[in-house]
């Protein structure tokens, strides 16, 4: 039963080309997964995005591939341009690290929790192929950006986002996987 009430949120991912974001996006929005997809990939053509594209979000996925070093290193760059561009000081992050199913891990989940306390982030890692902690990544976010007050009342342009429990009688979908720091 539809409450009347559809909040729409502006949400950002953002990451290095090939972690998975599309992914990620496709198996929550669409529950869907394309192996032979590759990443849109913008940033390979656009190195840095414009300032508009970080107008406004309330809410901001930082996404790196738990199987390549070099996709977690690169995260202090996109926090740098974060935070140079985003219009809002209070914006809820979280920080996924994807393609747990794979078996050759560059990434210990440690250092991923260490990261995502030292930048005051939700942290969680996930699998957009088996499913593994993608619907609670983005609840989890969701969750937090309505608990910041004057991060969302106001009126603001985005993508809405109508988020149900795929499994109602499961009861809530996290697990051990995350952490608020």
């Amino acid at each position: 039963m539809d409450d009347g009430v559809l909040t729409t949120l502006k949400l950002l991912i953002i990451g290095e080309s090939g972690v998975g974001k599309s992914s990620l996006l496709l198996r929550f929005t669409d529950d869907t997964f394309d192996p032979e997809q590759s990443d849109t990939a913008g940033q390979e053509r656009f190195r840095t995005l414009t300032p508009s594209y970080y107008r406004g979000a309330q809410g901001v996925i930082l996404v790196y591939d738990v199987t390549r070093r070099d996709s977690f290193m690169k995260l202090e760059n996109w926090l740098n341009e974060l935070e140079t561009y985003s219009t809002r000081n209070d914006v809820v992050k979280m920080l996924v690290g994807n393609k747990i199913d794979q078996d050759d891990r560059e990434v210990d989940r440690n250092e991923g929790l260490k990261f995502a306390r030292k930048h005051s982030m939700l942290f969680i890692e996930a699998s957009a192929k088996t499913k593994d902690g993608v619907q609670c990544a983005f609840e989890e976010l969701v969750e937090k950006i309505l608990q910041t007050p004057g991060l969302w009342e106001s009126e603001h342009q985005g993508q809405a986002f109508q988020l149900k429990d795929q499994d109602p009688g499961r009861g809530r979908a996290c697990g051990g996987y995350c952490s608020i720091p």
